[in-house]
């Protein structure tokens, strides 16, 4: 219970996400997806949770203009997300000599069991363990993939008609690209299975450059598995669920669903309602690629499919960003990486119980 009975006017408002005091006070939860939703009421003052993620501007343009006439306060408290408009308020905040303003921040392990830590080093890569527990403002420029290297990430791997195949779809024309991903068992240093552990292998793509479509990345799928024996499950891009007037024989997930018929009953879909922010997908491939402890967790055999070891070594993030892929150097890249992350990130996403944090208090 956030707040006792004993000070509340009434019961709260569900519909509203209202909290009524007797002292005529009100306590609002309000979603920031939408900053003007904070507009035409004047506030005491406010928390922005998560403010690394909301809009640029929402703080100038939308929050502070609602505190001014009542010379509100205001709390902004998050996980760190690269150098974008957070980073800056913080070192605003950090150079202000007014007493108005002032930044704090702390790490993960001055609050959670050591083992917790100890556990988060071995899923995560360098940089998402200092951004997500130790409230690092990393610098998220160069390669998409840093850790991924052909020496260690490349291998042939046999494919097994019995285990289950994952095609990983991101829609695309020019190129047209599917990859095709199957765990393997992980075995340790002394050659002993590892119980619960797996990695996860690339064993082939569909990778068609020009005048592609759907339906043909589909048929070169069913061309290449036709005979398989085990259940298939299908991950990628949520944004194709939408039908339009470009679309007229429906979404790209319907005529997947079509042409994927010929597997029976063994085609499972898993696809989010709305796709994951880009840095979120980049850190699970980037976790998996190869975790602080030196785990590897991600192989991709070269031979089968040469454009996904292309993709992992020439996507570029934006100068300057946020961790956004870069998608203008280079356009024919970053849809197969695209495609096996919303794979990564739906089934070995970067959560638990993330205590870094950056807090930043101001007017």
């Amino acid at each position: 219970m956030l707040t006792s009975p004993r000070v509340m006017a009434k019961s709260p408002s569900e519909n509203d996400l209202t909290i009524y005091y007797t002292s005529g006070a009100q306590l609002i939860v309000v979603g920031m997806d939408k900053p003007e939703r904070i507009e035409g009421v004047p506030w005491d003052g406010g928390v922005l949770d998560e403010f690394g993620n909301m809009k640029k501007k929402a703080w100038q343009e939308n929050v502070r203009p609602a505190l001014a006439d009542r010379r509100g306060w205001c709390w902004f408290i998050g996980v760190p997300e690269g150098r974008n408009h957070y980073y800056d308020l913080d070192k605003q905040a950090k150079a202000d000599d007014t007493g108005e303003w002032d930044s704090f921040h702390w790490v993960s392990a001055d609050i959670l069991p050591r083992e917790e830590i100890e556990a988060a080093k071995r899923d995560l890569d360098e940089l998402t363990f200092q951004q997500e527990f130790e409230a690092s403002f990393v610098s998220f420029e160069g390669r998409a993939y840093y850790p991924f290297d052909e020496r260690i990430h490349t291998a042939r791997i046999r494919y097994n008609p019995k285990q289950p195949l994952v095609f990983c779809f991101d829609f695309n024309v020019a190129p047209g690209v599917a990859a095709v991903i199957q765990e393997k068992t992980r075995f340790d240093n002394q050659g002993l299975a590892v119980i619960g552990d797996t990695i996860s292998c690339c064993i082939s793509e569909v990778y068609v450059p020009r005048s592609s479509n759907t339906p043909v990345v589909c048929k070169k799928l069913i061309q290449d598995y036709k005979d398989h024996e085990g259940l298939v499950y299908c991950y990628g891009d949520a944004t194709g669920g939408a039908s339009g007037s470009a679309k007229v024989a429906g979404s790209d997930w319907d005529l997947i669903k079509e042409h994927l018929k010929v597997f029976g009953d063994r085609v499972n879909y898993r696809v989010k309602r709305s796709n994951p922010s880009e840095r979120a997908r980049v850190n699970a491939v980037n976790s998996r690629l190869r975790s602080m402890d030196g785990t590897v967790r991600l192989l991709v055999d070269p031979g089968k499919a040469p454009h996904v070891v292309t993709d992992f070594e020439g996507t570029q993030l934006i100068k300057g960003g946020s961790g956004e892929i870069d998608k203008k150097v280079a356009p024919e890249l970053s849809h197969l990486t695209d495609a096996i992350g919303y794979y990564i990130e739906y089934e070995f996403p970067v959560t638990g119980e993330r205590a870094g944090m950056v807090g930043v208090k101001g007017l």
